[in-house]
């Protein structure tokens, strides 16, 4: 009998530290926000978006504030627009913020950054950032460079 209560245990702490990794796991890859929460969405139109993805994180003062959406191609503007969700709590952002794409580290992932205006009025669901700083592409820069120095 004392045999089979510590079978039990041990397996129960076994699921109890797979769940935890299940947990752990969905936590540090952002899937557990997948679901549609609530906010509202704006768009901002890039001429070049890197290697930005779908769920990649909008970011305002290092405070991580919404959630990118979808990214497709305009076919009138051949730019690419990044469609956004901000979470409610952060309704008081300026009409007139600039967005741009950065990357967290020398080869982390992209996010979105957007920085404050000065404007009174809010963006609003449905509206559109018009100021916008494309990726820096790595391999560009290093073109430049390197063509550069045989001149």
């Amino acid at each position: 009998m004392n045999q089979r209560l510590v079978e039990i245990g041990v397996g129960l702490f076994v699921a109890a530290g797979l769940a935890a990794l299940l947990v752990l796991a969905l936590q540090v890859s952002g899937l557990a926000e997948l679901r549609q929460g609530t906010g509202y969405q704006v768009t901002a139109k890039f001429e070049n978006v890197g290697s930005l993805r779908e769920q990649a994180p909008v970011s305002m003062a290092g405070v991580r504030i919404g959630r990118v959406e979808a990214i497709e191609l305009d076919p009138a503007s051949h730019r690419a627009t990044v469609h956004m969700r901000i979470k409610e709590r952060y309704d008081s952002i300026p009409e007139d913020s600039t967005a741009a794409i950065y990357t967290a580290g020398l080869l982390g992932e992209q996010y979105v950054g957007l920085q404050p205006g000065w404007e009174s009025e809010s963006l609003d669901d449905g509206d559109r950032i018009a100021d916008t700083q494309s990726a820096v592409v790595l391999e560009r820069l290093l073109g430049q460079f390197l063509t550069n120095i045989q001149e």
